[in-house]
Parts: C-alpha cells; structure tokens; sequence
C-alpha cells in the first residue's frame, strides 16, 4: 500500500498536471458537447485507460525506451501529432458534429469510438510516458515494492484523470444545449474545437524531447 505521507504528497502534485488544459480535456470537452454526457464520459474512461497502459509500460521499463531512444521517441511523438491534427481536420469538415438532431451512429458505435480514440490520444503522447517515468519515481521510498508503488500511483494518476474529466464531460453536456442552440454557435464551437485540436498536434510535433 501507498504510505499516507507519500499519498499526501503526490495527489496535490499530479492533480496541478491533470487539471492543465491538454488534448484529454479538450478531447473530453468536444465529445460531450458534440455527443452528451455517456459520450464525455466515455471518453474520460479512455484517458483514465491510457494512464495505466502507460503506467504498466513504465513498470515493465518500456517507457525508458523513449525516454533514452531519440528515434523512438520521436516516432511516437510525430505519430501523436499527427492524430490530433487527424482530428481537428476530420472536426473542421463534419458540418453535423454538433447538430443536435443529428442521430451520426448508434450509442454504443458513438461511445465505443469516444473511448478507443481517448485511449489512443493518451498513448501516443510520449511526453505522458516520460512525465509517468521521471516523476513517479520520485514517490516511491527506497524500501517500497518499486513496481507495486509504480502501479499504485498510476491507478490514483488515472483515478484523478477520471474524476477531472467527469467532471469536465458533466459540466459540458448540461451547457451543450445553450452553446449548441443555433447553426452559427454550433459552427463556432465546432472551428474552435477543430483548431484547438490542431493546435495542440502542432506544439507536440514542435517541442522537444524531455531531458
């Protein structure tokens, strides 16, 4: 188990990097406006979901491999960036994302896709495997079960991602029907969305490898 003293020290710490505005959040946010509340929340399960796959692959010493391979990190990275770009274009041109009468698929299709491409949005950020890798590290006293510390601080990492985002995706779906009443707010919302998407592809492609 995780000393109380540890706990007390990490929670504050990872709770100021889960609530900075990133392509979780904005992912999160755009799928609850565009698709409800089961849809945002879908997709705070897929980022919660990522923090693990990244949690296991720092305790399995995978994420070293990024952190200390240049060619593999930026594969990872451009490969990233090129998603969130994916879907700020694919946001750009799908004029009924935020229509609410547009019935785009069934509920389950909808929220099946909200939570693989979550999932996917948070894995290929390499910069998440790196953050898990140096920082985690750092909270796991001399005398500790090194890969059980690991995993439990990933699982209270990914439990805080959940509840952020569930909280983003509920507050997002009770505003979607006043942001959304008109073509041109729907427009408005969806260019804003698609941008910030693109934006946030653009600085990970930009930035550099963490030392």
């Amino acid at each position: 188990m995780i000393d109380l003293v540890v706990l007390l020290a990490f929670v504050p710490a990872v709770a100021a990097i889960v609530v900075s505005p990133g392509p979780d959040s904005i992912y999160t946010l755009t799928q609850s406006l565009s698709g409800g509340r089961a849809t945002g929340l879908a997709a705070s399960l897929g980022t919660a979901t990522g923090v693990l796959v990244h949690t296991a692959a720092a305790v399995l010493g995978l994420s070293a491999i990024l952190r200390t391979t240049a060619s593999a990190y930026l594969l990872v990275k451009y490969l990233g960036a090129a998603y969130l770009v994916y879907l700020g274009v694919q946001l750009l041109r799908s004029e009924e994302q935020f229509d609410l009468g547009t019935d785009a698929g069934t509920a389950e299709q909808s929220l099946a896709g909200s939570y693989r491409k979550a999932v996917a949005i948070n894995v290929s950020n390499p910069q998440v495997a790196v953050f898990v890798l140096a920082f985690f590290p750092q909270f796991v006293p001399p005398s500790a079960n090194a890969p059980l510390q690991l995993s439990l601080l990933g699982v209270v990492y990914a439990g805080l991602s959940l509840l952020y985002l569930a909280g983003v995706a509920l507050f997002a779906s009770r505003a979607r029907q006043f942001l959304l009443d008109s073509a041109r707010t729907q427009r408005l919302v969806r260019y804003a969305s698609g941008s910030v998407l693109i934006g946030f592809g653009a600085k990970l492609a930009l930035e550099g490898r963490p030392t």
